[in-house]
């Protein structure tokens, strides 16, 4: 016997057809002898729904109040699953992240999980039912409501699984595995049947929405196997792992793209030292992630600095750096939302030349410009335009084909 932790999607558990299709699923599992929690996110689009009711009625709505508001979308999809469940004949019931043991910090909308006490959990599987567990969400230390963020159920299920020492977790959305690209901008993707923990994490991190990256992070801590497939056929998925064969460690595994993307450039700051400490403690401290940086040192003593941040997040970004530049003696601020970026991403880039030089060459075939560069050990990315983004994909999914084609 098997302890199973399965995590389902928005579009998993849509509506009603949706919701009884999973709990078929969930009782194959449990009738072939495994105990089975399972993870859900909130119905369809209910997320975006609540987040645009609230912004109807106020134009900056309470962060405490919009994690309660938020955390109701799980709430719904949990009790009408374990309701389906106790139908089929099915023992179940369904938990909160309060019940649950889900312990956070103190963030709101962002929260981060600091440990869990499942303790009820385990009490219901002896008890022999299937435990339906309200994903993204969380109490802080002062039992309020917290949200784990966008991709927050998959971190819910994937740090379930490691509290409970599961054999595996699986997660199952509306794709069938983890893609050499996004299938719905290129058809001839393929599927991949194992990939390592760094390389998901790149792909996840840089744009590949089939999982959140805090949560191939937690896996790739703990060791925890992940299980990427389609809830709505049994076609095989794809094993995210310590480590991928030896063949796939020398290819180029993915390609990811992202919109969510801005570029926020500070001109003519003066060239004394100190000064990208004033422009990058302030967004720290306001948690507004920064990407890409680069400085341009020009005559005069002054240099330009150029950074991307989230897209969601430049409004917030630009109330931050418009006062600072001005304290500084910086010329001006101006921000781009009209970029996105696209990335290459493969153990066989560490130790092997040409990879560079392969991208840069498809994108100029294709009369694509380059705005910014950015590299790890095992990724390229490019900041190009928006409307070429497709373009862009596209045009390096053929130039790597052979590699992806070798990795089936």
């Amino acid at each position: 016997m098997a302890l199973i932790v399965q995590k389902y999607g928005g579009s998993s558990v849509a509506d009603a057809d949706h919701i009884r299709n999973v709990a078929r699923r969930i009782t194959r599992a449990r009738e072939a002898g495994n105990d089975v929690v399972v993870v859900v996110s909130a119905m369809g689009d209910t997320t975006d729904d609540l987040i645009s009711l609230a912004q109807q009625l106020v134009e900056r709505p309470d962060e405490r109040e919009m994690d309660v508001l938020l955390s109701t979308g799980e709430i719904v999809s949990s009790t009408l699953l374990a309701m389906t469940l106790k139908s089929m004949e099915c023992s179940a019931l369904s938990l909160t992240g309060l019940q649950a043991g889900i312990h956070t910090d103190g963030i709101y909308s962002k929260a981060h999980i600091t440990g869990i006490e499942p303790l009820r959990v385990v009490e219901e599987l002896k008890k022999g039912n299937v435990v339906i567990v309200a994903g993204f969400q969380g109490v802080n230390p002062n039992m309020d409501t917290t949200t784990l963020g966008r991709g927050g159920s998959d971190t819910t299920a994937v740090a379930l699984a490691i509290s409970l020492g599961a054999d595996v977790c699986e997660i199952y959305t509306d794709v069938e595995g983890v893609y050499s690209a996004d299938p719905r901008v290129v058809t001839e993707a393929v599927k991949l049947s194992k990939i390592g923990y760094e390389e998901m994490l790149e792909l996840a991190t840089y744009g590949a929405k089939v999982m959140a990256p805090r949560a191939v992070e937690l896996g790739q801590v703990y060791d925890m196997p992940i299980l990427v497939a389609s809830s709505s056929s049994a076609a095989p998925g794809t094993l995210i792992c310590k480590e991928a064969s030896m063949e796939l460690r020398n290819k180029v595994s993915g390609i990811a793209h992202d919109t969510n993307v801005a570029k926020i450039t500070v001109w003519a700051v003066p060239n004394h030292p100190g000064m990208a400490r004033e422009i990058f403690v302030p967004l720290a401290r306001a948690n507004v992630s920064v990407d890409t940086i680069v400085q341009n040192v020009g005559g005069d003593d002054v240099t330009d600095v150029t950074f991307t941040v989230a897209r969601t997040d430049v409004v917030k970004a630009m109330s931050i750096v418009e006062p600072v530049a001005r304290t500084i003696g910086a010329a001006r601020v101006t921000a781009d939302e009209t970029l996105g970026k696209v990335s290459i991403i493969g153990t066989g880039m560490q130790n092997t030349p040409g990879y560079a030089a392969r991208m840069f060459n498809a994108l100029a075939e294709s009369n694509i410009n380059i705005e910014l560069i950015t590299t790890s050990e095992i990724r390229i990315t490019c900041i190009v335009s928006e409307s070429r983004l497709t373009d862009a994909v596209r045009a390096l999914h053929r130039a790597f084909d052979v590699e992806f084609r070798q990795s089936e």
